[in-house]
């Protein structure tokens, strides 16, 4: 039986005192909440309804969101105390206060990560999957000897520590094993660091599904390295450092090169955290505190393998009886050709009518790239323009651009290249795009563009007609087939005519401060939104039902949250779909419990971000870039469009009802700042069978079932939410 236990809560500050107002409401940590989000992700790897293999997904996913996390938030808290800052954030705490918080959560975090990989270690072994010590195969011993010659031992570089060497530099994220040796002649101690190459696979193949881990293999030959020597000890570590870049936009001559500079220095940040194998001797532990300059709070013990994000390698396994079924996108209905040789003519289907594709239930290929590879190669297109915050690495969507440009077509592309973590692949695409002809404009100054727009302009007849695609995610094949976002592509002149204002915005010196229907940040968007939750209000103050809702993956802006406060207080009702950091406390008397928060961890990352405000019946709904983050609203280019087709916005609704009706893989979050699980609350309350039986107030205990897959959203899509 697996143990089910709910996040322990952020802690619940009070936010700003309102003009008028006898109390204050209450907001909670915006760091701890995402915690909380890893811990429910945390949680479908716990889950044994859930197959083996998507189990160990979630373990890496749940590591690599953690590396991430300290090497961006961490790192800002600690940059805001290395500053002196001591002034409460709207959750009560500061800085420092936050970073004790998040240690202490961490710790247990880790602890749970581990213990699961351990009983999960035991279950793979026992479907043939196995992670197995180097001791454990000595008939294959001679075979890895020899590999280790060929292929490892010419990329390893040992580094000793002593008076003539001093501490190496350790990269960020990097693996190292910490080696103790005795110098035979002398007897005298020394210390040597060797690092884990990255460019080879962390698991060695020795049988099929059969592993030994890479730094076991290195450790067995290290006596390869330290000719001469009695090695002592070995142990695992890993330093993460501060990833975030700063670059004074306004004073580089050259953005590009200003940020190709960053990006190299990144690897030389500050340390801010450390972890160890939890066997490693305290003298070690400390040569390794004082050499890397950290301090003692930053240590993290692991007990087992450390840098679980390398258990992907796992999931990529062949063993289909222990994956999820493989989802094979549908095509949209009006997309599919209707002659086998004859492919869909994409801009005819448009001009009949706006359509809303859902990926990854339905085919990004057979829509977003079909419309952009039709244009390219389209006579009759003029012009092509789109933002690209992310794309992979073979895209399709970057060839098409090249493809346009190289026939002539002016092609113009805004690449930001202040995408975090992707800033090197997008000057590569850059510079790639510059070279076949296209214009290239590398972001705004002071802003991020994290909009998702592509624009076409076809000649038809006499006339020139805007073709347009404004979606929720990225321009990128890869993770269009494992993120939920949605896109809208229309040809109404409105939406037309307020993409070319935003591109001559970004690529011209527009000031462009009026949209027709867009909702740009940050020129309308955070006005507009505000105007739209006090409609509700009004509407709600007049005795007239009134509801908004709100899917996005953050909820953090503190006016925002002051907003939907202020609705509920008025009668508003207000449900919220929240990925991951929710900052707002429902279910306070008198304040929110008119507010539902819930939150869904699922075989795929629900990404879009979808609006409905009810407007005493007339619901207006919305798709779009933002998340309800001060960043989004205030320091990036965002673009958020109504659907304004019937027809789509009742598919909007039955998205969102499906969401809301969801008991499996749904959290909610309390009036104590406590996530539960749906299925719990339901079978506390006794409104339906379930596998769940309770043990008290933080625990439930599962019997094991089959493992199941979610309805279906519409009829012509499989969605596993």
């Amino acid at each position: 039986m697996a143990t089910v236990r709910p996040a322990p809560g952020p802690r619940v500050g009070r936010g700003r005192r309102r003009a008028g107002r006898d109390h204050r409401a209450p907001i909670l940590n915006r760091e701890l909440s995402w915690l909380d989000f890893n811990f429910r992700v945390l949680h479908e790897a716990r889950d044994t309804r859930n197959p083996l293999l998507e189990r160990v997904k979630f373990l890496a996913i749940f590591a690599s969101n953690l590396d991430e996390f300290f090497q961006v938030r961490v790192s800002g808290l600690r940059r805001q105390v290395r500053a002196g800052v001591t002034a409460a954030a709207s959750d009560g705490m500061n800085p420092a206060q936050q970073l004790d918080a998040i240690r202490e959560r961490v710790r247990g975090l880790v602890a749970e990560h581990a213990e699961i990989w351990a009983s999960m270690r035991e279950q793979l072994a026992a479907a043939g999957v196995a992670i197995l010590d180097y001791d454990q195969v000595p008939e294959h011993h001679e075979d890895l000897r020899r590999r280790f010659h060929d292929e490892i031992f010419p990329v390893l570089t040992p580094l000793a520590v002593d008076p003539g060497h001093p501490f190496p530099y350790i990269s960020t994220l990097s693996l190292s094993i910490a080696v103790g040796l005795r110098d035979p002649e002398t007897g005298e101690i020394r210390f040597a660091r060797v690092k884990i190459p990255p460019s080879l696979p962390r698991l060695l193949a020795v049988e099929r599904d059969k592993f030994v881990l890479l730094d076991q293999v290195i450790e067995a030959n290290l006596d390869e390295l330290f000719r001469g020597m009695e090695i002592l000890e070995t142990h695992l570590f890993r330093v993460t450092r501060d990833a975030d870049i700063t670059v004074e936009e306004d004073e580089a001559d050259d953005l590009l090169l200003a940020i190709e500079e960053e990006v190299r220095r990144r690897r030389f940040g500050e340390a801010v955290r450390l972890e160890v194998e939890r066997s490693m001797p305290e003298a070690t532990r400390q040569i390794l505190i004082h050499g890397i300059g950290i301090r003692e709070g930053d240590a993290y013990e692991v007990a087992g393998m450390l840098d679980l994000a390398a258990l992907a390698q796992l999931a990529d396994l062949d063993r289909p009886g222990l994956k999820a079924p493989p989802h094979i996108p549908a095509v949209p209905a009006r997309l599919q050709p209707q002659d086998e040789d004859e492919p869909t003519d994409i801009f005819a289907q448009i001009r009949a009518g706006d359509i809303l594709v859902h990926h990854p239930y339905e085919s990004f290929t057979a829509s977003v790239e079909r419309f952009l590879i039709q244009a390219a190669s389209d006579p009759d297109v003029l012009t092509i323009k789109q933002t690209l915050y992310r794309t992979s690495g073979d895209s399709p969507i970057v060839q098409a651009l090249i493809d346009a440009a190289g026939g002539g077509k002016q092609v113009v592309v805004l690449v930001e290249i202040k995408a975090r973590f992707d800033e090197a692949n997008n000057i590569i695409w850059a510079r790639k795009l510059e070279q076949a002809g296209a214009h290239v404009v590398y972001g705004v100054i002071g802003l991020k563009t994290h909009s998702k727009v592509l624009l076409v302009v076809r000649r038809e007849g006499s006339r020139l007609r805007r073709y347009v695609h404004i979606g929720t995610g990225n321009y990128n094949s890869k993770t269009a087939r494992l993120y939920v976002d949605l896109g809208l592509l229309t040809c109404r002149e409105e939406l037309g005519a307020d993409v070319t204002d935003l591109f001559n915005t970004l690529t011209g010196l527009s000031r462009q401060r009026v949209f027709r229907r867009l909702l740009v940040a940050p020129i309308t968007l955070r006005a507009r939104f505000l105007e739209l939750v006090e409609r509700e209000v009004s509407y709600a103050r007049a005795g007239h039902p009134a509801r908004i809702v709100l899917k996005v993956n953050s909820l953090v802006d503190t006016q925002a949250v002051e907003a939907l406060y202020e609705a509920a207080r008025a009668g508003v009702d207000v449900d919220l779909i929240v990925r991951s950091a929710c900052c707002l406390v429902p279910g306070i008397p008198g304040v929110s419990e008119r507010v539902r928060v819930r939150s869904i961890i699922g075989e795929f990352l629900e990404h879009s971000r979808i609006w409905m405000f009810a407007n005493g019946g007339r619901p207006e709904w919305f798709i779009g870039s933002a998340d309800l983050m001060e960043r989004n609203l205030d320091r990036r280019v965002e673009v958020v469009t109504p659907v304004e087709d019937h027809g789509l916005q009742a598919r909007l609704a039955h998205i969102i009802d499906v969401m809301l009706a969801d008991d499996r893989r749904s959290w909610q979050l309390q009036p104590d700042g406590r996530w539960l699980r749906t299925e719990v609350l339901e079978a506390r309350a006794g409104t339906v069978d379930t596998f769940a039986v309770l043990k008290d107030d933080a625990t439930v205990v599962q019997a094991p079932v089959e493992p199941s897959r979610p309805q279906a959203v519409t009829g012509s899509m499989d969605p596993r939410a």
